[in-house]
């Protein structure tokens, strides 16, 4: 299968697949989401594959913290179907009238689960 190319999801963020050889496939994100500790430029990102199951793993030093997030799917009718993972480690915090700043986060708070679909962008 060739996996190369752009895939965007249901909010615009795109995963861009450079190489796919050897069980691997390597390339880049880009969120379009303002609020994402990714919002900084286009992560490289790396994974390994099996027929139409995917992980790929993309990590972020950014001046809000360090998040990784970790996707995991499959690939059905043309479309990768994913459930997300992301760990953060800080977080900009604040209150009503006060500049935020930035605060590690709990451990309770540092992680979030979703489900992303992206689609091959033609």
């Amino acid at each position: 299968m060739d996996w190369k190319g752009e895939w965007r999801n249901q909010y615009g963020s795109i995963v861009e697949i450079t190489d796919d050889a050897r069980n691997r496939i390597s390339g880049t994100f880009t969120t379009a989401l303002p609020d994402s500790g990714f919002t900084v430029k286009p992560f490289r990102w790396w994974a390994s594959i099996r027929a139409t199951a995917s992980d790929f793993v993309c990590e972020a030093e950014t001046p809000a913290g360090d998040p990784v997030v970790s996707y995991t799917g499959l690939l059905r009718d043309g479309k990768m179907e994913t459930l997300w993972f992301v760990c953060v480690d800080a977080a900009i915090r604040a209150e009503v009238g006060k500049s935020g700043k930035i605060e590690k986060t709990d451990w309770w708070r540092a992680m979030s689960i979703s489900a992303d679909t992206f689609e091959r962008v033609p």
